[in-house]
């Protein structure tokens, strides 16, 4: 995270008349201007709710899109640049918006969101991930610092978090680090009937399509999914829809010479609304983050989202997710470092699609009638009332 010291900018007063909506401004520097949590979900849900809202993040012209008012700031190619100019640019852009209420979304913005709480603005911290845990996974910090850079991370953001009005947390076990008096339970749970079916194939008679949507990392387990694509029986004609970006960017040139990537279609990053369109092409939907603290108790958009086009799930044995889905009945779960169990759950799923398609079905019930965006829509408007009194 950053630790970058922003010079103040001279206060420019608002003529706004009293009895105004509040001006709400959403701060990324990391983020794009479509990221389905800040835009799609939170930000939309505000401006339907009548607040005035204004997006700070990286994107490549202003716009207004469905009642949000986006402010675009750099993309920055380095995390170097960005974490100093980017940031910056955000603080920048956001005194000069003058907004009542302040929710920033990235930790390298904790010293943006103290200096705009110094300014008067009302601050809410919205935590994606664990912090701390998170650090400990960062492939572009040494080993060797990052226990110190992990315990150095978390106590700047319990001293910034003293200062702010209000904090959001993405699952149940972020929100358990703040203090309950201001921390609202704001999960990642899929839009409501996003997933329109498109295809119009019955799931029995889909081609034995393997989807995975999401960033290709090595802890997201990109290595696995394509070694275990080498297991299955050469009688099952079985491909792995890959989509997303890999990172680091060296990454595909390894996972391209290791036995399975014959029977991968790499699609790379599609857009949002073409994604029910390949989810409802599939049969199955994976999601193998490696045991590492940051995911243990962590609830992927793609779980989810799986569920709400009604595919079956292979997913880590992490003890959260188990008790979801054996709860549920809508998948299997493995060990996401043994391929050979990874492709036996696959194996098994594709060669019993009676079994599947009612696995596929009962997720995307427990979806409609409980994990949903509207349950969580109320929590965050919730918390924006309590902090804007």
């Amino acid at each position: 995270m950053s630790t970058v010291l922003l010079p103040p900018i001279q206060a420019v007063e608002s003529t706004r008349p009293p009895g105004r909506t509040a001006r709400i401004a959403h701060l990324t520097s990391v983020h794009t201007a479509f990221d389905v949590r800040i835009f799609h979900k939170e930000c939309k849900t505000l401006a339907e709710a009548g607040y005035e809202v204004i997006l700070i993040a990286p994107h490549d012209k202003a716009e207004v899109i469905q009642g949000v008012n986006i402010e675009p700031v750099s993309k920055e190619g380095s995390r170097r640049r960005r974490m100093s100019s980017t940031v910056w640019e955000v603080y920048r852009k956001a005194v000069h918006s003058h907004p009542d209420l302040v929710h920033f979304h990235d930790p390298e913005l904790l010293p943006v969101g103290v200096l705009l709480k110094l300014r008067g603005a009302r601050v809410i911290y919205d935590a994606h991930e664990h912090l701390a845990n998170d650090i400990l996974s960062k492939y572009w910090i040494r080993p060797s610092l990052r226990r110190i850079v992990s315990a150095s991370a978390g106590t700047i953001e319990r001293l910034a978090t003293k200062a702010f009005d209000g904090v959001i947390g993405a699952t149940p076990a972020i929100a358990n680090c703040f203090p309950p008096h201001k921390t609202e339970l704001v999960q990642n749970y899929p839009l409501a009937g996003e997933f329109v079916e498109s295809t119009g194939v019955p799931y029995r008679q889909r081609r034995p399509v393997i989807v995975y949507a999401g960033s290709i990392t090595e802890m997201k387990g990109a290595r696995e999914m394509v070694q275990a694509m080498s297991h299955l029986p050469g009688n099952l004609p079985a491909r792995l829809t890959l989509l997303g970006e890999t990172e680091p960017s060296g990454l595909r040139a390894e996972l391209e010479v290791m036995p399975g990537w014959d029977k991968v279609d790499y699609l790379g990053l599609r857009e949002r609304s073409s994604l029910a369109q390949f989810l409802y092409s599939a049969r199955v939907g994976l999601a193998l983050f490696h045991p590492i603290p940051n995911y243990d108790d962590s609830q992927p958009n793609k779980l989810f989202e799986y569920m709400s086009a009604g595919l079956p799930v292979v997913a880590s044995n992490f003890p959260a997710w188990r008790a979801l889905i054996e709860k549920l009945d809508c998948g299997l779960v493995v060990d996401p470092l043994d391929t050979r169990a990874i492709a036996g759950a696959m194996q098994w799923i594709l060669e019993r699609p009676s079994e599947a398609e009612a696995m596929g079905k009962r997720g995307k019930e427990a979806v409609r009638s409980t994990y949903n965006w509207n349950s969580q829509a109320a929590s965050l408007l919730s918390l924006y009332a309590r902090v804007l009194g």
